[in-house]
């Protein structure tokens, strides 16, 4: 017989506003077993985190409406309907039965509070009114959940820690009480895949542990295989697959769930491009095996043939670490030290490693956004690194740079004509307002927007379509060489297949180079020529995509590939 400890019956969330109405949760229904756990996947905007925010009573009040349903807990043989229950009598369910680890640890925590505290609070709140005793207590849950030093990380304000610990913090934080049932709400979205692989094996670890049951909520089908024993599959503010994660994986029945499982970058061979969700929504007969062999191609051979575009030669990048009384730098973190390398005319050099490892500081110090302290930066004959403003300036027609974060790229208060219109107006490519508009939709309309969109504002748009519009952006001086930094980290497996697509199409199209620069070692085999992997500031390996990945040298390498979810 079932123990069950959770039913979600014909749940439905609706968002209503004056002129419209949106089903975020349309008929959902589920139970989640005691000690089991219960993956929840899909796309952005699928309904998943709206479920999980009504089983903890987190909905926001004045818009999201619970229409119908009802969400159970049981207990000893009987259940409660949380959703009615008044604010005061929840709270004795919520961070004490239930509790949830948010999507985002950097916006979890309070900013002006040390995290001890901060965890806590909790405890003085279901567990205990004495400090002393609480502050026990959280030191054991930070060494509980493997966080090194927890008395100086008791001590110390988020910004002073990395997103794999602010991350144990909150699981410490979630699990301080004990509760039934955790919920975890994208929680390794944001980390390395080496730091995401920890976090899912500590998560498993505690749940085996306190025998709590687990709903663990991703985008990523390899993230959700890795951890649950059973799958709901949302789409559209409904479940259109359930099963356990053999059928699910092994004999998916529905499109969209083929189109998940596929849009996955393959570690073992090469494609000339990712399947997406459309492919199968589309053609509901698609067979994923004859896909690959209509797509699946050799690996390029072309590094050694291409002319460089850009040369980086012993180049180093120090910031302050240490001063004296006097302001005086004592000691220095070196983020880059001696680093040399070459992109040839046309290539894809792929550049991997873990948060800290200097990616983002190479980049920058390409751009010249951050100033080394020695070394080249030869780009197309010139050393850049003496040009002076008026240099820098027209050398960003030729030389742009992609952000990982779509959302804080773009002025919120800009539509996005202007926003990809103005670096035209800026370096006077065009003076004809008539022909910069013509250009700019052509440009929309090149990575897959429509001409109709060009009057809206980025608040209009989903992720993947605000980072097509920076695309757009970037293209708008015509670049020869581009930078990609991190560009597709924070989004869905699905939109971030058709953003890769999208580059390598104009990659073709313009004879562009990049520098692609991610975590994860699946993508950038996938779009990459060649591969470094950088660690502590410095080249730890370089070779072709394929060596890389199939016969990887260093120790470091071989634990970045071992961490990718498949």
């Amino acid at each position: 017989m079932k123990d069950v400890i959770l039913k979600v019956n014909n749940l439905k969330v609706y968002f209503r506003d004056s002129d419209y109405v949106v089903k975020a949760v349309d008929g959902v229904s589920f139970e989640l077993e005691r000690g089991k756990n219960l993956g929840i996947v899909g796309e952005s905007g699928s309904g998943k985190s709206i479920t999980s925010l009504s089983i903890i009573g987190l909905l926001p009040s004045k818009k999201a409406v619970i229409e119908n349903g009802e969400i159970l807990y049981c207990s000893d043989n009987s259940c409660v309907q949380l959703n009615g229950l008044d604010e005061k009598t929840y709270t004795t369910y919520r961070g004490n039965k239930i509790s949830m680890i948010f999507q985002e640890p950097m916006t979890s925590l309070n900013p002006s509070m040390k995290c001890g505290k901060q965890v806590s609070e909790a405890i003085l709140l279901h567990r205990t009114q004495n400090k002393d005793e609480a502050k026990q207590i959280t030191l054991e849950l930070f060494k509980r959940v493997k966080l090194p030093e927890p008395e100086r990380i008791y001590n110390s304000y988020p910004h002073q820690l990395s997103g794999g610990q602010i991350q144990r913090i909150m699981i410490a934080m979630a699990i301080s009480c004990n509760p039934d049932i955790l919920i975890a709400d994208e929680p390794t979205t944001a980390l390395d895949v080496t730091v995401q692989k920890e976090v899912i094996a500590l998560l498993k670890e505690i749940q085996k542990e306190y025998n709590m049951s687990v709903i663990f909520i991703s985008h990523d089908l390899g993230v959700i295989k890795e951890i649950s024993n059973d799958v709901a599959v949302m789409y559209k503010g409904k479940i259109v697959e359930y099963g356990s994660v053999d059928k699910i994986f092994n004999h998916a029945e529905h499109p969209y769930t083929k189109g998940l499982i596929a849009c996955r970058p393959p570690l073992n061979y090469k494609m000339d491009r990712l399947p997406i969700i459309s492919d199968f929504m589309d053609n509901r007969g698609l067979d994923l095996r004859s896909y690959v062999a209509q797509h699946k191609i050799a690996y390029p051979d072309k590094m050694e043939k291409l002319e460089p575009i850009i040369k980086i030669k012993n180049l180093s990048t120090w910031y302050p670490k240490k001063k004296n009384w006097i302001g005086k730098v004592q000691s220095y973190t070196k983020a880059l030290n001696k680093v040399s390398f070459e992109v040839g005319k046309g290539e894809c050099l792929g550049l991997v490693g873990e948060s800290g490892c200097g990616k983002s500081t190479l980049s920058k110090t390409i751009m010249r956004l951050v100033d080394p302290i020695e070394g080249e930066i030869i780009f197309k004959g010139d050393n850049i690194i003496n040009y002076n403003k008026k240099e820098l300036r027209e050398l960003r027609k030729s030389l742009q740079i992609i952000f990982q974060d779509p959302y804080s790229s773009l002025n919120p208060r800009l539509t996005v004509g202007y926003s990809i219109s103005e670096p035209m107006k800026v370096h006077g490519i065009y003076t004809d307002n008539k022909k910069i508009k013509e250009k700019t939709i052509e440009l929309m309309e090149t990575v897959g927007l429509q001409a109709n969109q060009y009057d809206r504002y980025p608040h209009e748009f989903s992720g993947g379509q605000r980072q097509r519009i920076v695309i757009a952006r970037t293209l708008a001086v015509e670049p020869e060489f581009i930078i990609c930094d991190e560009c597709v980290s924070a989004l869905d497996v699905s939109v971030q297949a058709q953003i890769v697509n999208l580059l390598m199409d104009l990659q073709q199209k313009f004879d562009l180079s990049y520098i692609f620069i991610s975590h994860d070692m699946a993508v950038v085999q996938f779009i990459s020529d060649r591969i470094m992997v950088m660690k502590d500031g410095g080249i730890l390996e370089r070779g072709p995509a394929k060596s890389i990945i199939q016969s990887p040298e260093q120790e470091y390498t071989r634990r970045l590939i071992s961490a990718i979810p498949t």
